[in-house]
Parts: C-alpha cells; structure tokens; sequence
C-alpha cells in the first residue's frame, strides 16, 4: 500500500475490558471501530499507547490485532502497534500484523537498557528483513525512554527498505521542521503530540496520529480539512478551542481519559488495566465540562 493513503486522521482506538473479569472485550472494540471509521478516520491504529499493549499478555495482544484488522475490514488502512522489548518478538508480532492483513506496522524502541544508534538501526532492519508492509517509526522518548535523532531516522528511511515513515511525539516542532528539512520534504511524517496538531500541519506534517477522535471526532476532522485548504484562520480557530481538552487527556493518561470521556458518552469500554487507575471524581467533573463546551 503506498503512503499517500496513510493521510490524515490516524485514530488510536482503547482497547476495551468487560467487567466481569476484565478480560478484553472484543465485540465492544469492534463498535468503537466502527464508529470511528463512521465518523471520519482516514485509518485505524490499534495496540499503541492509548490501548494499552503494554498491558496485554500475549493471546490478548494477538486476539487484539487479529480482530481490530478484521472489524476494519480494508474500509480503511491499519497500522498495527508491534513494540516489544525484545526484537524477536517484535519480529514475531510484525509477522502476526502482515499475516492477518494489516497494512503498516509502526514500531517504538523500546528497552531497560539504553540503545545505540546502531542497536536502534538493527532492531529495524531486523523487522524489516521479516515483512514486506511499510514500516513507521515511532519516536518517544517519553514512553521509551530512547530519543532517536532526526538524523538517524532520516538515514533508515533511506538504508532500510520498508521504513517509510515517522511518528513525531517528542514534542519538539523542530523535530519535524528538521525531518522535512533532511529529508526535502519526502519523508512523510505525523503528528503524535496532540497540543502541537496546529503547528505540525503548519511545518508539513502527513497526518495526525490520536486518541482525539474517540471524543471529538469531528474536532479533529475540521483542524485536518481547514490545515489541508489553507485556511489558517479557520485552522486556528477550531484548534484552540479543543486545545483545553487535547491538553487534558494527554496529562491525565490517554486510556484513562479516553475512557472516562467514553463512558460520560454513554460508551462503556471498562475500566483501564491496573497499575493504571480510572479518572477520579474531579477529573471526571473537568473532562465532561470540556466535552459539553465542545458539543453545545
């Protein structure tokens, strides 16, 4: 699948538990899937941050990217979350996402020891060499605790076949204004800091990786279409006023916010997985003030 068609609105579904055990619940993902395709999403990315892979034993992370891809069903494209500490099993879960239709893998370095440039470049051209779909890599140094150079992801881009593009979410605009620059604008790149969509799309930024759409899809939609026509005044407009929230779900932990704002929504997706906590009682209060303001 070439990259013009990973444009957009690249949106994070949770990944929901049943109450009774708190095991996944995949019939509920499958609704939150739809509605998220229903509503606007240029294409569909399960298992990262905002679902919880990181908290999923292994049948659950599989039955998770087997059934995400499948309820997608090619309406749009998927990229699968693959991250794994070590590089076999992310070799293996990248092997799994392909195998089951997904169309891009993106991958987050992640490690209890500190990488090497050239301990980050092998971990890639080793899940590279396994598949044959497009390949984003994902910086944050947040979560990961690896901070990859503009520099170094530039030079995969152009060594390693199958990486083709990246998600910015250091935070740093000047990441992605040095990423265009390196790079003559042809690698594409997204957004993965939500306070920063406005001056992401201002420096040339592809598209627009979020857990936004779960709450305020047509928020994220309108900031997308005005930045595509030009239209900065309109640009502006719509992304300061969701900024409050985009700020606030991003602080408080996106699947604990994310579901909060759910469930306020009238959509039960379970709790988030411990050690993670649900939103307590004066979050709960700021977050629906903030969807009702935006919805009014």
């Amino acid at each position: 699948m070439s990259n013009h068609l990973f444009k957009g609105i690249i949106s994070y579904p949770i990944t929901p538990f049943n109450a009774e055990d708190g095991g996944v619940d995949i019939k509920t993902l499958g609704r939150l899937i739809d509605r998220l395709i229903e509503d606007g999403s240029h294409a569909i990315a399960p298992l990262g941050s905002t679902g919880e892979s990181a908290y999923l034993n292994v049948d659950e992370w599989y039955e998770v990217a087997e059934a995400s891809v499948a309820q997608v069903a090619k309406r749009v494209p998927v990229v699968v979350g693959i991250s794994d500490l070590t590089t076999q099993n992310a070799v293996r879960r990248a092997k799994f996402a392909e195998t089951v239709g997904a169309d891009a893998v993106m991958v987050l370095p992640i490690s209890y020891w500190k990488l090497s440039e050239r301990e980050i470049f092998r971990h890639y051209a080793a899940i590279c060499e396994a598949i044959s779909i497009p390949v984003m890599v994902y910086n944050n140094p947040a979560t990961s605790g690896i901070d990859m150079t503009p520099e170094l992801i530039v030079r995969m881009v152009k060594e390693i076949d199958n990486v083709t593009m990246v998600k910015e979410s250091s935070g740093d605009i000047q990441r992605m204004h040095r990423l265009f620059h390196l790079s003559n604008g042809e690698i594409p790149f997204y957004n993965g800091s939500n306070p920063l969509a406005l001056e992401a799309f201002a420096a040339g930024a592809t598209g627009w990786c979020t857990a936004a759409p779960n709450l305020i899809p047509e928020w994220t939609l309108r900031l997308y279409e005005a930045s595509e026509a030009g239209d900065l005044k309109q640009a502006r407009e719509v992304f300061y006023k969701q900024l409050p929230l985009l700020q606030f779900i991003l602080k408080g932990g996106l699947p604990t916010t994310i579901k909060a704002g759910l469930k306020l929504q009238g959509f039960e997706a379970g709790a988030p997985r411990k050690p993670l906590l649900p939103l307590d009682s004066a979050g709960q209060n700021e977050l629906a003030a903030m969807l009702k303001q935006l919805h009014d």
